[in-house]
């Protein structure tokens, strides 16, 4: 199968994976703290790349991107918005224009970007506007953040293919923007499935969606 066509293989079988329920936590009054962005340089072995992606509510995208092999971390945050070091409570109004993201830092020896993009596409509805399921706001928008301008033609390549092959019964929305600030979301957000896999969301939202996904990328496993 050629790279080409194994996207839309994936999309298929993921499409009907939807959240189902808002991500509505207990507000906190802390802060995050600025982060500053930066493309690596990866013409020497051992280096390492980013990506960020939004895709819903970051809980879910965060423990998608970290069972990827290749994948060194997968950090729950907020870009694309107009307020400096945002809250978790202030970006739930919407008036920010901040979107929840994951910031993936990752090994491109053992994975490309290009396959990171397969695994956006294929974990959530990249067709509904500011919104995941029962999760609706401009903070849930499909969003990819490009670092580069290898980055942007491959997500913009992408996306067209995607919606010259109707692999959705919709046409996509994801935005597709340059990399702004990313600021990390308060400690009580990171690593939430791993710390929290008993509670209903994770339970009954996040691990259905997580076993779907590893059935269709069970050989890129960690």
């Amino acid at each position: 199968m050629n790279s080409r066509c194994r996207p839309i293989v994936v999309l298929i079988a993921l499409f009907s994976m939807t959240l189902g329920v808002s991500c509505s936590p207990a507000q906190t009054n802390s802060q995050s703290m600025t982060d500053p962005i930066t493309s690596p340089d990866n013409s020497s072995p051992g280096t390492t790349d980013t990506a960020i992606f939004g895709n819903g509510c970051f809980w879910c995208s965060e423990a998608v991107f970290q069972l990827l092999k290749g994948v060194i971390s997968a950090e729950s945050g907020y870009s694309g918005g107009t307020v400096a070091h945002p809250s978790y409570k202030e970006v739930c109004t919407g008036l920010t224009g901040h979107a929840e993201v994951v910031r993936v830092v990752f090994d491109p020896a053992q994975i490309s970007y290009e396959e990171l993009l397969e695994a956006f596409w294929a974990s959530h509805d990249p067709t509904t506007l500011n919104r995941q399921g029962n999760d609706v706001g401009t903070q849930y928008r499909s969003v990819i953040f490009y670092l580069n301008p290898a980055q942007k033609a491959a997500a913009e390549k992408a996306k067209s293919v995607l919606n010259q092959e109707m692999a959705f019964p919709n046409p996509i929305v994801t935005e597709i923007s340059p990399a702004g600030p990313f600021y990390p979301a308060e400690n009580y957000h990171q690593e939430y499935y791993e710390l929290n896999g008993s509670e209903p969301y994770c339970t009954f939202v996040i691990k259905p969606k997580l076993d779907k996904f590893r059935k269709v990328f069970h050989e890129k496993l960690k």
